[in-house]
């Protein structure tokens, strides 16, 4: 089905997928064209929202373009086009409530463990890649505290396990599991493991899986089947491997039982569920046959994400229609770069996030998460680029390492990162109670200037954004800028110093190195 809808002369969408949040926002002038039917990452909701107050929404994932004036839509579902509302947020706000209400929290009276807003998160993954230990696990741990950080959340990456989807301790880089946890614990950490819906397809144990020991004949019906009800062999990012079907009952019983088992034998806190995404589940990616009748890559990811929400303490990255749920959601892995895929990327990508009903976002590891990054020739830490990426993520809803910064900078950029993780902790408070609000309202927390005071011609910026409605911060995401052109939206602003500039301004500021440059709305 294809539906066009002509845009207004000042009017900007936003939609689509996050990961491709630099393209936002559009207009009846951008060379856009994006489909999301077979490529598309990190959060996913087949919606485009206007600042004149519109949105389109579909049940169903679309191809989406602009073309003479018009933007584009083409898919297998209905598309529904709201033209009720005359700003930004009004087009948020009643696409949510029709579509993906905070029912958890206002129904259910759930919420998120306020551990992750507290202070800093730290993630084994770019400091070990695929070779943790315990002694590096352990190692690491003592070294965030010794350095100047609380004790929060640490979770341990990929690597720490045998086979995928065995989801076992491998005994050879972990001799005592239970030693290593109780010790983290005692030190104050929550432990989180990574694990992903991606099974080594052969093997014994993979035999086991599949297989009634009993009637060697008969096979069950664990992992997504083919067409010829064999096990669907799916390409990702490690190679080819089975992948859990958790539509099934079967399917979340196996993964739950051994998730259950790290949680009551070893004392693991939760789980950072990665892959599962749309595009994994896309019959692209099956090698083996042909897709089965019942194969649905939309519900099968929302099945995967579903089933993850389960646990108090959780991450994902890869969604598709999660919106209005009470998830950690974070940026897909962000390269160590002043270009696009990093430190650019960051704002407007999140920006999509909050509009796509997942408020509780975690900017990725700061310095980037991206690991190929170290392969590359003459790679080398940019300590400006590590700083700036940590100040721009202090007023984060969360933040994250994975490099240790005590390591790989000097003693006076390191200063600055402790800085800028002071400042998110000094902020917990605020953060934590824009987080209540989120869970009740389903706003988001991290805004746009377009969002917060519409129709200003403001939808363009995205190198500054709101934190709630009183807070405005300035990121530099440009290598050596030292000065940069603030735009205040609405009302009296006091800088940290206790300035003050009128708002509806554009004003010239110094922006030194040594701190982020941000303000509080005056009451």
């Amino acid at each position: 089905m294809e539906f066009r809808i002509k845009i207004k002369e000042s009017e900007y969408f936003w939609g689509g997928a996050v990961g491709n949040g630099t393209d936002m926002p559009i207009n009846k002038h951008s060379k856009y064209c994006q489909d999301f039917r077979h490529d598309a990452s990190n959060q996913m909701m087949p919606l485009f929202l206007s600042s004149e107050g519109r949105y389109i929404w579909s049940d169903k994932s679309f191809k989406a373009w602009v073309e003479n004036g018009e933007l584009c839509f083409l898919g297998e579902g209905e598309f529904l086009l709201d033209e009720s509302g005359t700003c930004l947020r009004d087009a948020y706000i009643n696409a949510m409530e029709k579509h993906f209400p905070f029912t958890e929290s206002r129904v259910l009276g759930k919420t998120l463990p306020r551990e992750f807003f507290k202070t800093a998160q730290f993630n084994t993954w770019v400091e070990f890649t695929y070779d943790p230990t315990q002694k590096g696990v352990l190692e690491y741990a003592h070294a965030i505290i010794d350095n100047g950080f609380e004790p929060g959340i640490l979770m341990i990456d990929e690597g720490w396990h045998t086979r995928y989807g065995q989801w076992k301790f491998d005994f050879h880089k972990f001799p005592d599991p239970k030693a290593m946890i109780d010790e983290l614990h005692s030190l104050g950490f929550i432990v989180m493991l990574w694990v992903t819906p991606m099974i080594t397809a052969d093997g014994v144990d993979f035999c086991k899986s599949t297989r009634d020991l009993f009637n060697p004949e008969s096979y069950d019906t664990l992992f997504l089947r083919n067409n010829e009800g064999k096990v669907a062999l799916i390409e990702w990012w490690n190679g080819y491997s089975a992948i859990l079907d958790l539509r099934k009952e079967c399917d979340q019983k196996y993964l739950g039982e051994k998730l259950d088992f790290l949680m009551n034998e070893y004392g693991v806190d939760g789980f950072k569920f990665d892959g599962g995404s749309y595009c994994m589940y896309s019959p692209k990616s099956m090698i083996n046959g042909t897709p089965a009748p019942d194969h649905d890559q939309e519900a099968l990811n929302i099945a995967w994400n579903e089933f993850g929400a389960r646990y108090k303490f959780h991450e994902y990255k890869d969604t598709f229609k999660g919106g209005g749920k009470l998830t950690i959601q974070r940026l897909c892995d962000r390269e160590h770069t002043w270009k696009d895929g990093g430190i650019t990327s960051l704002v407007p990508c999140a920006i999509l996030q909050g509009l796509f009903g997942h408020p509780f976002i975690c900017p990725d590891m700061i310095g980037g998460g991206s690991w190929t990054d170290d392969y590359l020739p003459n790679f080398k830490i940019d300590e400006e680029l590590f700083i700036r990426m940590a100040q721009a993520s202090s007023l984060f809803p969360m933040m994250q390492f994975s490099r240790a910064p005590w390591k790989c900078l000097s003693s006076e950029s390191y200063k600055l990162i402790i800085d800028s993780y002071k400042l998110h902790s000094a902020m917990s408070d605020e953060i934590i109670s824009l987080v209540s609000d989120a869970e009740k309202t389903g706003e988001p927390i991290l805004r746009s200037l377009e969002y917060v005071d519409p129709h200003k011609g403001y939808a363009s910026i995205t190198d500054e954004f709101m934190l709630g409605n009183d807070i405005l911060v300035c990121p530099i995401i440009t290598k050596g800028m030292f000065k940069k052109d603030i735009t205040f939206p609405e009302g009296t602003w006091i800088d940290t110093d206790g300035n003050e500039y009128t708002g509806n301004s554009v004003i010239s500021l110094d922006t030194p190195l040594e701190k982020l440059i941000w303000f509080r709305r005056k009451k």
